[in-house]
């Protein structure tokens, strides 16, 4: 702001103060305006609001032995070019806010969506701390609730996570509900503090931490793993509040061939589907067998079950199928059949 501007646009103060303080009167908002456009023109020009109160206290004291009217008149047209000149200079800081907030947004939504050119998207990524030229990793947290930008959840976790690594070229963010920490690759650690804080925030909510990828487009490939995780381990009622992409590629492998899998799920369930109570208590009862090792005992605990009931189910099982769940040369394929299932949302979804 050069000092030309400011004493131009001072030389009304003595004017207005005299108008106000003679009459008793208030300013009127086109009196004001004025003095806001210059606020929000000074604070566009770098100066500080504590500079621009001490610079127009400077001319009061100039001009207010010539003015007429008590002091309390006086005091209290000051007060309200003070309070016009703050709001012209907030108002100026809350555009600028508006824009970065854009900006980071639609850098945010190029970088996890890919879809802008990487070498224009490198550039970007520096102002907000990244280097896309390394290698990255992406978490993403699910809560029981969607968050926003500006929330108290993604404030709080945000506060955690940079009190503890500082800024350490970290972008916390959300997206579609969903909380997203993006860290250099050979920072795990930030990652797993991460899904500590959101698993602590969210009231036991589940992070899923995609692999390691470089570049732009590895971030983009991280954060993909990252929410197929996420989605796995909704459709597979995977229990485990913190999830990695690399210990689960058997199952993206699995349903590669979809229609096969679709097969298998058929031949080998579809009898199920003439059970009293239908499928789904069967279905149950295989996945709680199988993630106990095959264990009797220990899948009837997890069930609520007697051991009995269990294996009363085994064998109705063995009965409608035709395959064993006890003898190790069918085990296979009831479980890879039951993961299909849950992978392909049978028999809710019709194959």
């Amino acid at each position: 702001m050069g000092q030309d501007r400011t004493t131009d646009a001072f030389d009304d103060y003595a004017s207005l103060l005299a108008s106000s303080s003679i009459t008793g009167r208030r300013l009127s908002r086109t009196e004001l305006e004025p003095l806001r456009e210059f606020g929000e023109e000074a604070a566009g020009g770098g100066s500080s609001l504590r500079s621009l109160i001490v610079q127009h206290i400077a001319e009061i004291r100039a001009a207010w032995p010539g003015l007429p009217g008590t002091p309390g008149d006086v005091l209290s047209a000051v007060q309200q070019t003070v309070e016009a000149l703050c709001e012209g200079y907030e108002r100026a800081q809350r555009f600028a806010v508006r824009q970065q907030e854009a900006a980071r947004r639609e850098f945010i939504d190029d970088l996890l969506y890919g879809r802008s050119d990487l070498g224009r998207l490198a550039e970007r990524a520096e102002r907000f701390g990244l280097q896309l030229s390394h290698a990255h990793a992406v978490a993403v947290a699910q809560g029981p609730a969607p968050y926003a930008e500006g929330d108290s959840v993604p404030r709080r976790i945000e506060r955690a996570v940079i009190g503890r690594f500082g800024e350490r070229r970290i972008l916390l963010t959300t997206k579609e509900g969903l909380l997203i920490c993006v860290a250099p690759g050979d920072q795990t650690d930030v990652l797993t503090y991460f899904a500590r804080q959101a698993y602590a925030a969210t009231d036991g909510g589940r992070t899923a931490i995609g692999r390691t990828h470089r570049g732009a487009g590895g971030v983009v490939h991280s954060y993909e793993e990252a929410r197929s995780a996420l989605d796995l381990a909704g459709r597979l009622e995977l229990e485990e509040p913190v999830l990695h992409a690399s210990n689960l590629l058997v199952y993206p492998v699995l349903t590669r061939d979809r229609q096969a899998m679709a097969d298998l799920v058929r031949t080998t369930l579809g009898p199920l589907l003439a059970a009293r109570g239908g499928p789904e208590p069967f279905l149950q009862t295989l996945t709680a067998y199988f993630d106990a090792g095959c264990v009797a005992a220990e899948a009837a605990r997890r069930l609520a079950l007697s051991v009995r009931a269990l294996t009363y189910r085994l064998e109705r099982i063995h009965q409608l199928t035709g395959s064993d769940p006890t003898d190790p040369r069918h085990r296979y394929t009831l479980q890879t059949a039951v993961i299909g299932a849950r992978l392909l949302n049978w028999p809710d979804q019709k194959l």
